[in-house]
Formats: C-alpha cells, structure tokens, sequence
C-alpha cells in the first residue's frame, strides 16, 4: 500500500476561508495520498453473475465473459445497508485550551499557564476546540463521501445542538455552519449528555466522540457503555495539547479552572513528578476503560496531522467488515 502522506497540518487549515474547504482539503489529500490501497469505499457487494436479459443496463455487461462465451452476462451486486455516523463533539471551557494561552488553562490543574505573558507564545497554534472541529468536519466529508450518512452534536453540560444524520447534498453545510460558530464557553458533564444520546438515537450504527476527556473517567465508560449496550460501534478521539503532557512551565505559573473559576498560583518544579505521574494514570485510566468495553480509543494532539485520524477510522472500518 502506498504511503498515507503525514503533510495535514491543522494549523495552516486554520488560515482558509471556511470550514468547508478545510476538510476537503484534508480528505481530498488523504484520500489522494492513499493511491491503490484497498480503502476505496463501502458502497456496493459484487455478488454474481446471471444471464443478460433485455432491459438489463448494459454497464454491468462483463464483456470479458462475452467475449470468451459469446454469451451475456450481467454483474449482479448488492448493495449493502448505509452507516449511519453521529459525531459528538465536546464544547465544554476545557476545550478552549491551546499552549501558552495566558489566563487561562484546562480543567482542574491539569493545564496551566504562566502568568508573565499576555501573548500566545505559539503564534496560530489551534485550541483543542479548533482541532476536533476540523477533525469532525473531515470525518463528515469522509462518510458521506462514502456515501454514508452522517449526524453532528455539540455538548458541555447538557445537548447544545443536535443535527441528525442524513447523507442529503445540504447535510455538510449545516455541518460546517454550526462548527463555524463555535465557541467552548461551559463546563463539563459527559456522563449525562452521553446518555441522553444513547437514549434517543434508535438506529444502530458509529458514534464517534471527540473530546478531552476531562471529566470522571468512571462516568465516562459508563456513558460510553451504554452506547454499546445500544449496539452502536463507539469510536473516541481523545483530544490532548502537548503542554498538558510535559507540563512545560519553567517559571511561576498561575493555573486557572475555566469552568469553575478556581485558581491556583504553583512553582511547576515542585509539583511537576506528582502531575506527572496523575496524568500518566489518568490516560492508562481511560485507554484500559474504553479497552475492556470494546471502544475504539485514538489519543490525538493537537499538533498532529489531522490525516492520522482520518487512516485510523477508515483501517478500523476495514477490519470490523
């Protein structure tokens, strides 16, 4: 198979015009870059032949066999039963976070910011908001590109917007309209949204979930079970910033919660082991989790090519056929 291009930065993304032309450029590149792999797509099952009758659309003639015969003979295929794909998108304050933001950080001291500057000391770095916007938006141009019908939810605490899934011609630009306007402003709660959801959607199929995380890591499972319970096939994008895994503050630094407004002022050398050593057990929590449930888990940063993403859901696709 030819080799997947690693070439997607997000963060050039970020300077084109509209949501659109982002993820089609990415998946335009992806799919180009994958040349003659077997991921073509999901649409259609050849099944067999049978003899040409009149009336019979003469595209599916297999003209190798006429020519070997000189009989007629039709391909006959069956086409298999659309996915149906929700992707929920977590919109809480954590995901607003993007290193060297000053004045803010991710929840509950797991993320924190100098308090010096005023300026981001990364100049276009995307939050993690951004990131799993444009990696939403590729996964929808991908699944309908496949001819695959695709849904968007937005949540924090509670639902904030619910589009269903449809693979209708208008269904990507709702899509990209209401990632457009997006902004992480709540706090978290991903157990209940969560179940909501797996509630209210009848039909099985994928739910993909793109988050941070940060919340109750037991809930969480909880809530992702339920979904299996349902049937549905669970896929989580577990959306992470470097800062918030080498904790790479030199100098005081304040730490502020943006959904509870606590802050804390810390000297990182002194407790740098200790964070450490949380956030190793907190992404063990949830990777062993979501393992023992049978949920797809892809850690993603924020500053990796958005087409890893992409290569990982069309692969696990392939193998769960």
């Amino acid at each position: 198979m030819a080799e997947v291009p690693r070439f997607l930065d997000p963060n050039p993304l970020s300077r084109l015009s509209s949501m659109e032309m982002r993820a089609r450029i990415v998946v335009e590149g992806f799919v180009s870059g994958l040349h003659k792999s077997p991921y073509r797509g999901f649409g259609v099952e050849f099944v067999e032949y049978r003899q040409y009758t009149p009336g019979d659309d003469v595209r599916h003639v297999d003209w190798k066999t006429v020519a070997r015969s000189d009989r007629y003979y039709v391909k006959e295929y069956e086409d298999e039963t659309n996915l149906q794909c929700v992707v929920l998108l977590d919109c809480s304050a954590s995901m607003g976070y993007r290193s060297g933001q000053s004045g803010r950080s991710g929840r509950s001291g797991r993320s924190g910011q100098s308090g010096q500057s005023g300026q981001s000391m990364r100049s276009g770095g995307l939050n993690k908001l951004e990131y799993g916007s444009y990696l939403a938006a590729s996964l929808a141009h991908l699944i309908m590109r496949q001819g695959d019908g695709v849904g968007l939810v937005t949540f924090d605490q509670a639902v904030r917007d619910y589009l269903p899934p449809s693979s209708k011609n208008t269904q990507l630009p709702a899509i990209h309209t209401m990632l457009d306007g997006l902004r992480a402003s709540e706090g978290t709660d991903i157990g209940k949204p969560l179940h909501e959801l797996a509630e209210s959607i009848s039909r099985r199929g994928l739910v993909i979930l793109i988050s941070d995380l940060i919340d109750d890591v037991d809930e969480m499972m909880n809530a992702l079970m339920h979904f299996r319970f349902k049937g549905h096939e669970v896929l989580v994008f577990h959306i992470v910033d470097r800062e918030e895994l080498d904790f790479s503050f030199t100098e005081t630094a304040r730490f502020d919660d943006p959904e509870t407004g606590e802050r804390i002022t810390v000297t990182p050398s002194a407790i740098r082991e200790d964070y450490m050593d949380a956030v190793r057990t907190f992404m063990e929590s949830i990777r062993t989790g979501c393992a023992k449930i049978k949920v797809d888990y892809e850690r993603m940063e924020t500053e990796r090519p958005l087409d890893y993403a992409l290569f990982s859901y069309l692969s696990r696709r392939m193998v769960k056929r």
